[in-house]
């Protein structure tokens, strides 16, 4: 080494570290049975609150009629049998009426199969059955055309926009695969459209627990009798628990159709 050079000296430079390896803050997130949990747990508080509260009133005999276990169980297999029997229907009806309506072929019929499903919810559904009583009389039947009639719009419609929204080359794939088109319809279409047509026929039960209420204008049951009861007779505590189970009845649904959509939704959507 000569005397005109002197030794450099090295400084140790920083080690980058890539931003994608460093560490990232945990989030903490809401387990999936929790958050599902949550309105069960609601509707089971809200009718033990229910139940806690008609148990600290003193009854007339009028009152006591109208809320006793058998009595308030009868109303709900009335409510349920309504509900579930009029979204059989729609099932059997919109989905079908859907699937017409989604082929470019029947454009021109398209529009005829939307005006009569929307029938349904621009007719009031009290002056509908007030229609159907005069036809039919009073009872169950009565009030399952009122029910179907308001319901099949939601389910009508998105098993329209579900069959119409699969991808093209998906249905290409299909045929150049050899299926004919009630296999493509079947294990393509149906398929692919099964969310929308569930978040439908959710929409659909919803609107169907509101609206079956309107059943006990024609001796149909229900809690709607509990509510037009109380109304009637001046009745407050009889109104109030009408109202409040088929409010539990419709967020229990709602809770499951839920479900439903997370456990038939195929895989990969």
């Amino acid at each position: 080494m000569t005397a005109d050079t002197a030794p450099t000296e090295t400084v140790p430079t920083e080690k980058t570290v890539p931003a994608e390896t460093l560490p990232l803050a945990p989030v903490r997130r809401v387990p999936l049975g929790a958050r599902h949990l949550i309105t069960p747990a609601a509707v089971a508080a809200a009718l033990i609150a229910l139940y806690m509260w008609v148990g600290t009133l003193e009854l007339d005999s009028i009152e006591q009629r109208s809320l006793n276990r058998a009595v308030i169980l009868a109303k709900t297999v009335e409510h349920l049998q309504m509900t579930l029997a009029a979204t059989a229907l729609v099932v059997l009806i919109a989905i079908p009426l859907g699937v017409v309506a989604s082929r470019a072929r029947n454009r021109l019929i398209a529009p005829v199969i939307l005006t009569l499903g929307n029938l349904g919810q621009a007719v009031p559904c009290i002056g509908l059955l007030v229609l159907c009583t005069f036809l039919m009389g009073v009872g169950f039947q009565t009030a399952l055309v009122g029910l179907v009639a308001y319901a099949v719009l939601p389910v009508l419609r998105n098993t329209m926009v579900g069959v119409q929204q699969v991808d093209p080359a998906l249905i290409e794939a299909a045929r150049g695969m050899g299926m004919t088109r009630g296999q493509i319809l079947r294990r393509v279409e149906l398929k692919l459209a099964v969310p929308a047509i569930l978040a439908g026929l959710r929409t659909a039960l919803v609107l169907t627990v509101g609206v079956a209420t309107l059943g006990a204008f024609v001796a149909a049951g229900g809690f709607g009798e509990l509510i037009i009861n109380g109304l009637k007779l001046n009745r407050m505590p009889v109104t109030i628990v009408g109202g409040v189970l088929t409010a539990c009845v419709a967020f229990f649904i709602d809770w499951l159709g839920s479900l439903a959509e997370n456990l038939l939704k195929p895989r990969g959507i």
